[in-house]
């Protein structure tokens, strides 16, 4: 009979690719995975895995195993959530991420919801970039990722998950006080060609959306600062270091020097919520959902 542990630190191990990652996504020690793995090759009476290089790599019998191992632990997930869903009850542990603006600006009244309705839940969240929370969710290390899409860019969702809306979150332009552009009731972004642009690091989502968009305006963008975080790029706003985009979502409060003007083209982000559609029944994740979109409504 196979350990369903055992599969687990299998599947664990094909999805991350190393047994550090393995080990970090299961809370355990390197030693432990190992441990379960040398547990697992004899109990097949197989080898599993082979050195590649510094790292390990999956043999083809354990590609195969863990290809089994996946299809196990789905049908596992299913079953809890038959069974969490049977019962009723909104217990157990739920982790969700959600990207930095949204954890400032939904999480405390979301989570803080949670816990007042529902006691037995107990909750882990994380701060993630969507990305990172997409792959968790599709990993299994999280239950929920709060994601975002630009009105004109949409983010890539992979199969076998289901999404609900939460909120369009309006974006507008934080500019210095005295910008040439502060007076204005409304600008556009074909005005900012000779602006310095405070904006995201590379690669990430939004920074990517932000260099499509200015692009589609003939603008070539010039990128002066990144800052992961939106009143980090606020505060270089404040001492006349460039512009940024300006979602609504966690921005608030906007520090003195900063004017946020909207935008002709009216820019939103939807923010939404997704998880794994074999855990679609589970209380947990319907209770969660709502407590999302109760903050989400308060947003304003």
């Amino acid at each position: 009979m196979l350990n369903l542990e055992r599969l687990r630190t299998l599947d664990a191990l094909a999805r991350h690719g190393s047994v550090s990652g393995a080990a970090e996504a299961l809370h355990v020690t390197t030693s432990a995975v190992s441990q379960q793995m040398g547990k697992l090759e004899r109990e097949v009476d197989q080898q599993l895995l082979a050195k590649n290089g510094r790292g390990i790599r999956l043999t083809d019998a354990g590609r195969l195993l863990a290809e089994h191992a996946a299809r196990i632990l789905s049908q596992v997930e299913l079953a809890q959530s038959d069974l969490e869903a049977h019962r009723g009850q909104v217990v157990g542990e739920l982790r969700l991420s959600a990207f930095p603006t949204a954890a400032r600006g939904l999480f405390p009244a979301a989570l803080s919801a949670l816990r007042a309705r529902h006691p037995a839940l107990r909750v882990r969240s994380s701060e993630l970039e969507p990305e990172q929370g997409i792959a968790g969710v599709v990993r299994g290390d999280l239950d929920l990722a709060v994601v975002l899409d630009w009105y004109n860019k949409p983010m890539p969702l992979p199969g076998g998950l289901v999404k609900a809306p939460l909120l369009d979150d309006p974006a507008e332009v934080a500019l210095p006080v005295g910008h040439r552009l502060a007076g204005r009731e409304e600008v556009d972004l074909g005005e900012f060609a000779e602006d310095e642009w405070i904006t995201w690091g590379e690669g990430e989502f939004c920074h990517e959306w932000l260099m499509f968009t200015l692009r589609s305006r003939g603008v070539e963008p010039i990128v002066g600062h990144r800052a992961a975080e939106t009143h980090t790029q606020l505060n270089l706003v404040a001492a006349g270091l460039g512009v940024c985009i300006a979602p609504l979502l966690g921005r608030h409060p906007v520090p003195e020097g900063v004017l946020v003007v909207p935008l002709k083209q009216r820019v939103r982000r939807h923010v939404y919520v997704v998880w794994r559609a074999d855990a679609d029944r589970r209380p947990s994740i319907r209770a969660a959902v709502q407590a999302l979109r109760g903050a989400a409504e308060t947003i304003g």
